[in-house]
């Protein structure tokens, strides 16, 4: 591909890291030494440049991931800065499964935080290797020692220090290079664009030597030759420890830690070396698995004389140019004019443009090839999650799982007019976001959205009404209840009929069985072929999953369900497809209203951090709200409490917690699991939302 790096010279990295930790900071000073920006932009201001959403620049978070390219000395980095809160933990997987590298970035002051977890978590999911930037190191209660020790405490990392700070909090003044052996300091007048180098003072040569030899001792682990140097008390050359630590890096054997304080403009150019002698290239990363037409395994090597191939990991809808195609390339090259063909929807797409991004500003070009992140304007079919690839050819890359929504709102039209401006924008936002839903309740009618937190629907709301333009009355959240069996139950169904003067026969007989926590609805058949032929199984199954998606209850998706065909008839004159589709379904639903249904509510697993002041307070609140309590963990003047609580407490928490404890303590709440709602309560939400 002309003018492009060759692959040993590509990043693609992501920034990812707890909520208020950073990121986007780090993100900004990154693009502004390299280039990419002239002026600092910052989060509190809300001009920060990855931070472009209106709705990102008002909260001061990371709402949807920021795609951009950069170039560090001879290494073109592609950087997806990630959102930290937890309602938006999606938007970080989809990004992580098409990302080759990671800085993790931790805060100072809160060391490994509860949604670092997740990341981390999630990033052990793709076997992602990873370096971290311990940040904020000029703040008030900063500890970089606890940092590295709540890593590889809470994460299981090996976390190996490269550079240690010179002071803390206020008198945190430079870095202490251990690769090099040299002190580093940030020029303040030229906003830390001068960095220059110098021997290592006398007074930090105990600290620095210590913590070299620690890096030695844990690298010896896993490299023989530094073992040697190591056991012969020998000086290694910077080179052969990078050497070492890369390989190591890119094996997750250690996680190399720098620190810095992106705010003060100190530690970012260490982290962008760190990024390139680190982290891995398109070429370090092992060929990308998927299969044929027939499931049978393929692979891809990192090579632009491959085989195009390429991953659809996220869609956005632009105002200026209509639907942007984020999609990773994973081999060969593809260019503008060029027909592409999408395996999972068996259609052809046309290139009509290609685009390089940086945040919200585009750059056109005329090809992306093996190792870029780019977007396709204008895909017609093509949704998250699609593998793309050559015309005429057929592969289809592992595809991504999403979780449930657990909490909706009820949102209508304020006049006829806006009715099909409504539809048409959430249509628009479902297939931006994979973790929204957009259901019709039977009973009543109306529209219900639903999402991964009271913070995604408020953000989809705003948007709807800001962005797209649609005048709109939303309702109070619900939570999003699951119903489930608690025996085994079996129901006949039979449908015999005229329909356009042919006559029509299904039977069948379905045995429902509660199934494992977690597993979902599943149909599997027990019978043989004689009794109901094979070419009937994928009605019967279609009626099956639609029945469970309305339980008996008050209508909620049925979950951990396995359906069993285990009986019926046919009649080889009048049997169709649609007369067992009906059959399958009116089985299902007598079966379901005799396997003594309960309902289900998600738990969630929340973490309060409070200061010791107002523990009492707090822990008597979760106990009002019918909250177990897993464990309280002192740290300094802070505590932080474990617990599990059903979702349906906690609306409006962050407003409770934060009178309570005049707005000192922070809190972050997470999905579980579904757990059974107790009878009285349970009773109580079935007569209210039947309306009785």
């Amino acid at each position: 591909m002309a003018g492009s790096p060759s692959l040993s010279k590509v990043r693609n990295i992501g920034i990812m890291a707890h909520i208020d930790a950073g990121k986007t900071t780090t993100t900004e000073r990154i693009l502004f030494y390299t280039g990419k920006s002239h002026k600092l932009g910052e989060v509190h201001d809300g001009n920060a440049v990855m931070d472009w959403m209106e709705q990102e620049q008002e909260r001061g978070i990371t709402i949807t991931s920021a795609a951009t390219t950069c170039q560090w000395k001879d290494i073109a980095i592609n950087i997806i800065d990630t959102p930290g809160h937890v309602d938006f933990t999606v938007e970080v997987e989809r990004c992580l499964r098409v990302l080759d590298g990671v800085v993790a970035v931790f805060c100072a002051v809160g060391g490994v935080e509860p949604q670092s977890e997740t990341v981390w978590r999630q990033a052990d999911k793709y076997n992602i290797p990873r370096i971290a930037f311990v940040n904020k190191m000029d703040r008030t209660g900063a500890s970089f020692e606890k940092c590295l020790e709540q890593i590889e405490r809470r994460l299981g990392a090996v976390p190996v220090a490269i550079a240690i700070p010179v002071g803390s909090e206020d008198s945190f003044s430079g870095i202490v290079d251990l690769v090099e052996q040299k002190l580093l300091k940030f020029d303040e007048a030229s906003m830390g664009e001068i960095v220059t180098m110098e021997s290592i003072p006398e007074e930090l040569l105990g600290d620095s030597s210590a913590a070299r030899m620690a890096l030695l001792e844990k690298l010896a682990d896993f490299d023989e030759e530094v073992m040697e140097y190591y056991l012969e008390d020998k000086e290694i050359a910077p080179g052969d420890l990078r050497r070492a630590l890369r390989k190591a890096t890119l094996n997750m054997d250690l996680v190399p830690v720098l620190c810095g304080s992106a705010f003060k403009n100190k530690g970012i150019q260490p982290l962008l070396d760190a990024v390139a002698w680190y982290l891995p290239s398109p070429e370090d990363v092992p060929p990308v698995e998927g299969t044929d037409k027939n499931g049978a395994p393929l692979i891809r090597k990192s090579e632009r004389s491959e085989k195009f191939c390429g991953l659809v990991f996220k869609l956005q809808t632009d105002p200026f140019v209509g639907n942007l195609a984020f999609v990773r390339v994973y081999s060969g090259t593809f260019k503008v004019g060029d027909k592409i063909f999408n395996p999972l929807k068996r259609k052809t797409e046309k290139i009509s443009k290609l685009i390089k991004l940086h945040a919200n500003k585009r750059e056109e070009v005329k090809e992306l090839g093996a190792g870029d992140i780019g977007a396709i304007v204008g895909l017609k079919f093509t949704t998250t999650g699609d593998t793309l690839c050559s015309s005429g050819d057929y592969i289809i890359l592992e595809q991504m799982s999403f979780p449930e929504p657990v909490i909706g709102v009820a949102i209508e039209p304020k006049s006829k007019a806006d009715e099909g401006k409504l539809m048409d924008s959430l249509d628009k936002v479902t297939k931006e976001d994979p973790s929204f839903k957009v259901s019709i309740n039977e009973d009543t009618g109306q529209t219900i959205i639903s999402g991964m937190g009271e913070l995604h629907l408020e953000i989809i709301v705003d948007r709807l009404i800001r962005d797209f333009k649609v005048a709109a009355n939303v309702g109070r959240p619900q939570v999003a209840y699951r119903e489930a069996i608690k025996k085994c139950s079996r129901a006949e169904g039979r449908f015999e009929t005229h329909v356009t003067g042919k006559e029509q026969y299904g039977h069948v007989e379905i045995e429902l069985r509660p199934g494992k926590k977690g597993t979902g609805t599943s149909f599997t058949s027990d019978i043989d072929d004689k009794l109901i032929p094979k070419e009937f199984r994928q009605a019967i199954e279609k009626g099956v999953l639609d029945s469970l998606d309305s339980g008996p209850l008050i209508g909620y998706p049925m979950a951990d369900v396995e359906a069993v065909l285990v009986g019926g008839s046919y009649d080889e004159e009048r049997s169709t497809e649609m007369a067992f589709g009906v059959a399958a379904t009116m089985a299902c639903r007598k079966a379901a209203a005799e396997g003594d249904p309960v309902l289900l509510e998600p738990i969630m697993a929340l973490e309060v951090i409070t200061p010791d002041d107002y523990l009492g307070e707090v822990i008597n609140d979760l106990n009002r709200k019918g909250a177990q309590i897993n464990g309280v963990n002192a740290d300094k003047d802070r505590q932080t409490i474990h617990a599990e609580v059903a979702l349906s407490e906690m609306f409006g928490y962050s407003t409770d917690l934060r009178s309570a404890t005049q707005g000192r303590a922070v809190f972050t709440m997470q999905f579980s699991a579904f757990a059974d709602v107790p009878a009285r309560k349970a009773e109580a939400i079935i007569q209210k939302i039947k309306g009785f």
